[in-house]
């Protein structure tokens, strides 16, 4: 079933880590594409933590923006940008990769 739907779990590999707020509706459509993906990543809930929130400036070139994504410790972005590699068939790839 999981191959029908185009989802192959067993090949992820990456360290995903995901900047997020809890009612953010873009933090919950990636993680929802992650979810989907079959991604086990870690989540670190930032709301109204302002020192986590500079750590994650500091990690995403001054990006003070939620989401903010990283995969193997490199900074992919935030939503928008996890569905454009998405569909430009680059994330499979990335996900692939062990950190």
């Amino acid at each position: 079933m999981l191959n029908f739907l185009n989802r192959h779990p067993e090949r992820i590999k990456a360290n995903v880590e995901i900047y997020t707020w809890q009612t953010c509706p873009y933090c919950i459509r990636a993680k929802l594409l992650l979810w989907w993906k079959g991604v086990n990543f870690t989540e670190y809930k930032i709301d109204g933590d302002e020192a986590a929130r500079t750590k994650m400036a500091e990690r995403s070139n001054g990006k003070r923006s939620v989401p903010q994504i990283f995969i193997n410790n490199q900074h992919t972005g935030g939503c928008d940008d996890l569905y454009q590699l998405n569909a430009q068939g680059q994330l499979d790839n990335l996900l692939a990769q062990s950190a």
